[in-house]
Protein backbone atom coordinates (compact mmCIF):
# COMPACT_ATOMS: atom_id res chain seq x y z
CA UNK A 1 0.00 0.00 0.00
CA UNK A 2 2.85 2.45 1.09
CA UNK A 3 4.90 1.61 -2.36
CA UNK A 4 1.49 2.63 -4.04
CA UNK A 5 0.87 5.55 -2.73
CA UNK A 6 4.84 6.88 -3.31
CA UNK A 7 4.39 5.70 -6.67
CA UNK A 8 1.13 7.47 -7.45
CA UNK A 9 2.71 10.89 -5.93
CA UNK A 10 6.29 10.60 -7.80
CA UNK A 11 4.54 9.75 -11.36
CA UNK A 12 2.08 12.34 -10.66
CA UNK A 13 4.74 14.85 -9.78
CA UNK A 14 6.86 13.86 -13.36
CA UNK A 15 4.00 13.77 -15.58
CA UNK A 16 1.05 16.08 -14.58
CA UNK A 17 2.21 19.04 -16.60
CA UNK A 18 -1.29 19.39 -18.41
CA UNK A 19 -4.47 21.51 -18.19
CA UNK A 20 -3.71 24.95 -17.28
CA UNK A 21 -4.23 28.64 -17.76
CA UNK A 22 -2.29 31.13 -17.71
CA UNK A 23 -2.75 34.81 -16.92
CA UNK A 24 0.00 37.72 -16.97
CA UNK A 25 0.51 40.13 -14.41
CA UNK A 26 1.00 43.55 -15.66
CA UNK A 27 4.54 44.66 -17.45
CA UNK A 28 4.70 40.83 -17.75
CA UNK A 29 6.27 38.84 -20.77
CA UNK A 30 5.67 35.14 -21.72
CA UNK A 31 6.10 32.30 -18.91
CA UNK A 32 7.44 30.45 -21.05
CA UNK A 33 10.70 31.92 -21.34
CA UNK A 34 13.72 32.25 -18.78
CA UNK A 35 13.14 34.32 -16.20
CA UNK A 36 14.09 37.45 -15.46
CA UNK A 37 15.24 38.72 -12.07
CA UNK A 38 12.74 41.01 -11.92
CA UNK A 39 9.60 39.01 -12.37
CA UNK A 40 8.34 36.75 -10.02
CA UNK A 41 6.49 33.75 -11.88
CA UNK A 42 3.53 32.67 -9.74
CA UNK A 43 1.74 29.29 -9.98
CA UNK A 44 -1.60 29.23 -8.44
CA UNK A 45 -4.49 27.26 -7.63
CA UNK A 46 -8.33 28.53 -7.51
CA UNK A 47 -9.47 27.65 -3.65
CA UNK A 48 -10.61 29.33 -1.45
CA UNK A 49 -8.02 27.91 0.86
CA UNK A 50 -5.59 30.29 -0.99
CA UNK A 51 -8.32 33.21 -0.92
CA UNK A 52 -5.73 36.07 0.35
CA UNK A 53 -3.39 35.46 -2.88
CA UNK A 54 -6.30 36.14 -5.08
CA UNK A 55 -7.24 38.99 -3.32
CA UNK A 56 -3.63 40.04 -3.67
CA UNK A 57 -4.10 40.28 -7.31
CA UNK A 58 -7.21 41.52 -7.67
CA UNK A 59 -6.78 44.28 -5.58
CA UNK A 60 -3.54 45.45 -6.96
CA UNK A 61 -1.54 44.88 -4.31
CA UNK A 62 0.62 42.26 -5.98
CA UNK A 63 1.27 45.55 -8.75
CA UNK A 64 1.87 47.79 -5.98
CA UNK A 65 4.08 46.16 -3.47
CA UNK A 66 6.68 44.19 -6.38
CA UNK A 67 6.48 47.84 -8.50
CA UNK A 68 8.14 49.57 -5.71
CA UNK A 69 11.02 47.08 -5.65
CA UNK A 70 11.09 47.26 -10.14
CA UNK A 71 9.58 43.97 -10.52
CA UNK A 72 6.19 42.65 -11.87
CA UNK A 73 5.08 39.22 -12.10
CA UNK A 74 3.63 36.36 -14.08
CA UNK A 75 0.93 34.49 -12.98
CA UNK A 76 -0.15 30.91 -13.77
CA UNK A 77 -3.90 29.11 -12.63
CA UNK A 78 -3.25 25.25 -12.28
CA UNK A 79 -6.17 22.79 -10.99
CA UNK A 80 -3.89 21.28 -8.58
CA UNK A 81 -1.07 21.08 -6.18
CA UNK A 82 0.70 18.44 -7.98
CA UNK A 83 0.46 20.41 -11.22
CA UNK A 84 1.99 23.29 -9.12
CA UNK A 85 4.84 21.29 -8.65
CA UNK A 86 5.58 20.01 -11.89
CA UNK A 87 5.59 23.65 -13.04
CA UNK A 88 8.15 24.69 -10.35
CA UNK A 89 10.60 21.76 -10.90
CA UNK A 90 10.43 22.64 -14.60
CA UNK A 91 11.57 26.04 -14.16
CA UNK A 92 8.19 27.01 -15.57
CA UNK A 93 7.26 28.96 -12.18
CA UNK A 94 9.44 30.87 -9.08
CA UNK A 95 6.96 30.27 -6.46
CA UNK A 96 3.48 28.09 -5.40
CA UNK A 97 1.18 27.89 -2.96
CA UNK A 98 -0.41 24.24 -1.41
CA UNK A 99 -1.01 22.27 1.64
CA UNK A 100 1.70 21.33 4.18
CA UNK A 101 2.04 17.68 2.95
CA UNK A 102 2.61 17.95 -0.79
CA UNK A 103 4.95 20.69 -0.33
CA UNK A 104 6.57 18.53 2.16
CA UNK A 105 6.82 15.56 -1.28
CA UNK A 106 8.01 18.25 -3.54
CA UNK A 107 10.64 18.70 -0.98
CA UNK A 108 11.29 14.89 -1.10
CA UNK A 109 11.25 14.72 -4.81
CA UNK A 110 14.48 16.59 -4.69
CA UNK A 111 12.79 20.26 -5.73
CA UNK A 112 15.40 23.15 -4.60
CA UNK A 113 12.78 24.99 -2.83
CA UNK A 114 11.82 26.84 0.56
CA UNK A 115 8.58 27.31 2.62
CA UNK A 116 8.85 31.25 2.78
CA UNK A 117 5.59 31.89 4.37
CA UNK A 118 2.02 30.85 5.28
CA UNK A 119 -1.24 31.60 3.26
CA UNK A 120 -3.85 30.32 6.00
CA UNK A 121 -4.79 27.46 8.44
CA UNK A 122 -8.10 26.29 9.28
CA UNK A 123 -8.76 23.12 11.29
CA UNK A 124 -12.76 23.09 9.72
CA UNK A 125 -11.58 23.81 6.59
CA UNK A 126 -10.64 19.84 6.08
CA UNK A 127 -13.20 17.53 7.15
CA UNK A 128 -14.58 14.45 7.14
CA UNK A 129 -18.13 13.79 5.76
CA UNK A 130 -20.95 11.22 4.70
CA UNK A 131 -24.05 11.35 3.47
CA UNK A 132 -27.07 13.32 5.13
CA UNK A 133 -28.62 9.72 6.12
CA UNK A 134 -25.50 7.99 6.55
CA UNK A 135 -25.55 6.09 9.75
CA UNK A 136 -21.75 6.96 10.33
CA UNK A 137 -21.35 9.36 12.71
CA UNK A 138 -17.74 9.22 13.93
CA UNK A 139 -14.38 8.28 12.36
CA UNK A 140 -14.56 4.70 14.40
CA UNK A 141 -17.25 3.83 12.14
CA UNK A 142 -14.93 3.33 8.71
CA UNK A 143 -13.92 -0.11 9.10
CA UNK A 144 -14.79 -1.77 6.11
CA UNK A 145 -15.75 0.64 4.32
CA UNK A 146 -15.28 3.16 1.21
CA UNK A 147 -13.74 6.60 1.91
CA UNK A 148 -12.21 8.54 -0.67
CA UNK A 149 -9.21 10.83 -0.25
CA UNK A 150 -6.89 12.39 -2.77
CA UNK A 151 -3.61 10.51 -2.69
CA UNK A 152 -0.68 12.84 -1.02
CA UNK A 153 -2.85 15.49 -0.43
CA UNK A 154 -3.39 16.74 3.22
CA UNK A 155 -6.84 14.98 3.12
CA UNK A 156 -5.19 11.51 3.79
CA UNK A 157 -2.79 12.98 6.92
CA UNK A 158 -6.52 13.76 8.28
CA UNK A 159 -7.40 10.45 7.63
CA UNK A 160 -4.56 8.87 8.46
CA UNK A 161 -4.91 11.12 11.94
CA UNK A 162 -8.52 10.33 12.51
CA UNK A 163 -7.92 6.14 11.90
CA UNK A 164 -5.23 6.29 14.49
CA UNK A 165 -7.62 7.57 17.33
CA UNK A 166 -9.50 5.09 16.44
CA UNK A 167 -7.02 2.40 16.30
CA UNK A 168 -7.90 1.46 12.51
CA UNK A 169 -5.19 1.95 9.64
CA UNK A 170 -5.76 2.06 5.92
CA UNK A 171 -5.46 -1.17 6.24
CA UNK A 172 -8.82 -1.07 7.44
CA UNK A 173 -10.46 0.86 5.07
CA UNK A 174 -11.38 0.73 1.33
CA UNK A 175 -9.00 3.34 0.25
CA UNK A 176 -10.38 5.37 -3.15
CA UNK A 177 -8.47 7.66 -4.42
CA UNK A 178 -10.60 9.65 -6.70
CA UNK A 179 -9.66 13.78 -7.24
CA UNK A 180 -11.82 16.27 -4.76
CA UNK A 181 -14.02 17.45 -7.59
CA UNK A 182 -15.42 13.49 -8.49
CA UNK A 183 -15.89 13.27 -4.29
CA UNK A 184 -19.57 15.06 -4.31
CA UNK A 185 -20.99 13.16 -7.09
CA UNK A 186 -19.03 9.93 -5.88
CA UNK A 187 -21.08 10.38 -2.23
CA UNK A 188 -24.13 11.81 -3.63
CA UNK A 189 -24.33 8.49 -5.53
CA UNK A 190 -23.59 6.04 -2.97
CA UNK A 191 -20.55 5.09 -5.07
CA UNK A 192 -18.51 5.79 -1.64
CA UNK A 193 -19.41 5.83 2.06
CA UNK A 194 -17.69 8.66 2.87
CA UNK A 195 -14.52 11.18 2.57
CA UNK A 196 -12.06 13.69 3.32
CA UNK A 197 -11.92 17.05 1.68
CA UNK A 198 -11.33 20.56 1.74
CA UNK A 199 -12.86 24.10 1.33
CA UNK A 200 -14.98 24.64 -0.71
CA UNK A 201 -16.37 21.26 -1.19
CA UNK A 202 -17.76 21.18 3.06
CA UNK A 203 -19.56 24.04 2.76
CA UNK A 204 -20.55 23.49 -0.87
CA UNK A 205 -22.27 19.94 0.36
CA UNK A 206 -23.41 20.72 3.77
CA UNK A 207 -25.19 23.92 2.87
CA UNK A 208 -27.12 22.20 -0.18
CA UNK A 209 -27.77 19.18 2.33
CA UNK A 210 -25.80 16.42 0.81
CA UNK A 211 -23.22 15.71 3.62
CA UNK A 212 -22.67 16.13 6.78
CA UNK A 213 -19.78 16.27 8.89
CA UNK A 214 -18.58 13.79 10.85
CA UNK A 215 -15.27 14.85 11.96
CA UNK A 216 -13.00 17.89 10.74
CA UNK A 217 -8.87 18.59 12.28
CA UNK A 218 -10.44 20.74 15.44
CA UNK A 219 -7.36 19.90 17.97
CA UNK A 220 -6.18 17.09 15.46
CA UNK A 221 -4.97 18.54 12.33
CA UNK A 222 -3.72 22.64 12.05
CA UNK A 223 -4.19 22.46 8.17
CA UNK A 224 -1.38 24.59 6.70
CA UNK A 225 -1.25 25.88 3.33
CA UNK A 226 2.00 27.16 2.82
CA UNK A 227 3.51 29.13 0.03
CA UNK A 228 7.65 27.97 -1.04
CA UNK A 229 9.72 29.33 -3.35
CA UNK A 230 12.81 28.60 -5.62
CA UNK A 231 15.71 28.22 -3.36
CA UNK A 232 17.92 30.00 -5.89
CA UNK A 233 15.63 32.37 -6.92
CA UNK A 234 14.76 33.74 -3.25
CA UNK A 235 18.11 33.79 -2.53
CA UNK A 236 18.78 35.82 -5.54
CA UNK A 237 15.42 38.21 -5.03
CA UNK A 238 15.05 38.54 -1.19
CA UNK A 239 13.36 41.95 -2.18
CA UNK A 240 10.86 40.62 -4.71
CA UNK A 241 9.57 37.97 -1.93
CA UNK A 242 9.64 39.87 0.43
CA UNK A 243 7.35 42.45 -1.72
CA UNK A 244 5.04 39.90 -2.58
CA UNK A 245 4.94 38.41 1.44
CA UNK A 246 3.54 41.96 1.63
CA UNK A 247 1.18 42.44 -0.88
CA UNK A 248 -0.47 39.11 0.27
CA UNK A 249 -0.31 39.95 4.40
CA UNK A 250 -2.68 43.38 3.25
CA UNK A 251 -5.05 41.23 1.25
CA UNK A 252 -5.30 39.10 4.71
CA UNK A 253 -5.99 41.89 6.73
CA UNK A 254 -8.77 42.61 3.60
CA UNK A 255 -10.36 39.35 4.41
CA UNK A 256 -10.69 39.71 7.97
CA UNK A 257 -11.73 42.87 7.62
CA UNK A 258 -14.35 42.94 4.66
CA UNK A 259 -15.22 39.54 4.19
CA UNK A 260 -18.14 40.31 1.95
CA UNK A 261 -16.49 42.55 -0.25
CA UNK A 262 -13.45 40.04 -0.53
CA UNK A 263 -15.80 37.35 -0.99
CA UNK A 264 -17.15 38.72 -3.90
CA UNK A 265 -14.28 40.23 -5.84
CA UNK A 266 -12.81 36.65 -6.18
CA UNK A 267 -15.94 34.24 -6.72
CA UNK A 268 -15.48 34.90 -10.44
CA UNK A 269 -11.80 33.11 -9.92
CA UNK A 270 -12.78 30.27 -7.21
CA UNK A 271 -16.19 29.56 -9.12
CA UNK A 272 -18.03 29.39 -6.49
CA UNK A 273 -20.82 31.15 -4.83
CA UNK A 274 -19.84 34.72 -3.09
CA UNK A 275 -22.37 33.94 0.09
CA UNK A 276 -20.51 30.01 0.08
CA UNK A 277 -17.29 31.81 -0.25
CA UNK A 278 -18.25 34.07 2.68
CA UNK A 279 -18.61 30.79 5.03
CA UNK A 280 -15.66 29.04 4.00
CA UNK A 281 -13.57 32.26 5.20
CA UNK A 282 -15.09 31.55 9.00
CA UNK A 283 -13.17 28.27 8.81
CA UNK A 284 -9.73 30.23 7.13
CA UNK A 285 -7.23 32.20 9.26
CA UNK A 286 -5.53 34.28 6.77
CA UNK A 287 -1.92 35.30 7.96
CA UNK A 288 1.72 34.92 6.14
CA UNK A 289 3.44 35.04 9.17
CA UNK A 290 4.84 30.93 10.40
CA UNK A 291 4.60 30.70 13.92
CA UNK A 292 6.13 28.81 16.07
CA UNK A 293 2.66 26.57 16.36
CA UNK A 294 2.78 26.35 12.54
CA UNK A 295 6.59 25.35 12.37
CA UNK A 296 6.28 22.47 14.78
CA UNK A 297 2.53 21.39 12.73
CA UNK A 298 4.41 21.12 9.84
CA UNK A 299 7.18 19.29 11.16
CA UNK A 300 4.99 17.09 12.33
CA UNK A 301 3.29 16.06 8.88
CA UNK A 302 6.89 15.56 7.92
CA UNK A 303 7.19 13.16 10.47
CA UNK A 304 4.12 11.53 9.69
CA UNK A 305 5.71 10.72 5.56
CA UNK A 306 9.03 9.53 7.11
CA UNK A 307 7.15 6.92 9.86
CA UNK A 308 5.07 5.61 6.92
CA UNK A 309 8.11 5.63 4.28
CA UNK A 310 6.11 7.65 1.68
CA UNK A 311 9.17 10.31 1.70
CA UNK A 312 12.55 8.06 1.69
CA UNK A 313 15.27 10.31 3.10
CA UNK A 314 14.71 12.56 5.94
CA UNK A 315 14.82 16.34 5.41
CA UNK A 316 16.22 19.55 7.10
CA UNK A 317 13.17 21.16 8.32
CA UNK A 318 14.79 23.95 10.28
CA UNK A 319 16.43 25.10 6.27
CA UNK A 320 13.37 23.98 4.21
CA UNK A 321 11.31 26.75 6.60
CA UNK A 322 12.78 29.99 5.81
CA UNK A 323 11.89 32.31 8.16
CA UNK A 324 14.35 35.05 7.05
CA UNK A 325 11.82 36.35 4.31
CA UNK A 326 9.27 36.84 6.68
CA UNK A 327 11.39 39.09 8.62
CA UNK A 328 12.53 41.19 5.24
CA UNK A 329 9.17 41.82 5.33
CA UNK A 330 8.28 43.08 8.49
CA UNK A 331 6.43 39.94 9.74
CA UNK A 332 7.04 38.02 12.98
CA UNK A 333 5.92 35.32 14.87
CA UNK A 334 2.61 36.21 15.97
Amino acid sequence: MKKVILLFVLATLLVAGCGLNSEEGSGSSSADKANSSNVLRIGAQPYPLYASIYVAKEKGYLDEELKKVGATYEWTDFKSGPLVNEAVASGHDDIGFMADMPAILAKSSGQDIQIIADVAYGEKALALLAGPGSDIVSAGQLKGKKVAYGKGTYAQHLLALLLEKENLTFNDIQSVNIPAGDIPAALESGQIDAAVIWEPFISQLVASGKAKVIADGTGIKRGNLVTYAVKKYAEENPQIIAAYIKACQRASDYIKSNPKEAAELIAKDMKVDPLILEDTFKNLHYDQALTTEDVNEIKKVKDYLLQQKLIQNDIDMDSFINLEYLKEAGIGDK
